[in-house]
Formats: C-alpha cells, sequence, structure tokens
C-alpha cells in the first residue's frame, strides 16, 4: 500500500475531489486533506492511500505537475515523519 502526498492544493479542492482524481489510476482506499486544528481550512496539501503499487506510481506520473482546481499540484511518495526527539532539561 502507497500513501501518496499531494501539495500546492486549492483550498477549495475536498477530499472527494482527490479521490476523484486519484480514482481515475486505480482503487482509493482514503483520501484526506490537512486541516488547520483551530480554522478548520485546508493547510494547502493532503495524502491519498491506494493499495496497488503499480497504480500509485502511475497516479503520481500522471498528476504531478496537473492543473487541479486551478493549482499545479505536487505529487510523490509520502515520506514518513520524523520522531522527535522530548527535551527533557533538568532542573
Amino acid at each position: 500500500m502507497k500513501r501518496i502526498y499531494i501539495g500546492n492544493l486549492s483550498f477549495s479542492t475536498t477530499e472527494e475531489d482527490l479521490s476523484k482524481s486519484f480514482g481515475e489510476y486505480g482503487e482509493v482506499i482514503s483520501a484526506e486533506i490537512i486541516k488547520d486544528k483551530v480554522t478548520s481550512t485546508s493547510k494547502g496539501f493532503g495524502f491519498v492511500q491506494m493499495p496497488d503499487d503499480d497504480a500509485a506510481f502511475n497516479a503520481i506520473r500522471g498528476l504531478n505537475g496537473k492543473d487541479l482546481a486551478g493549482r499545479k499540484v505536487r505529487v510523490s511518495i509520502a515520506e514518513e515523519k520524523p520522531v522527535r526527539k522530548v527535551n527533557k532539561k533538568k532542573f
């Protein structure tokens, strides 16, 4: 299963829009637009999960740099979030 990053999204893009666009290349398990916790507005990026690696790579090639809702999106394999170290101060 591949998790795909989509950046430079229009603030009007919906999760349904992402699912539809990526669905042209294969099955979409989930589509998520990351939103601000306070305002609930889009942060301009999101993620799509696809179970088939070939379909995911075809979607990346097919959609990277293409216009989606008036913006040229950046599409790539999502990188794992680095583990943040907690700085423990001694008093």
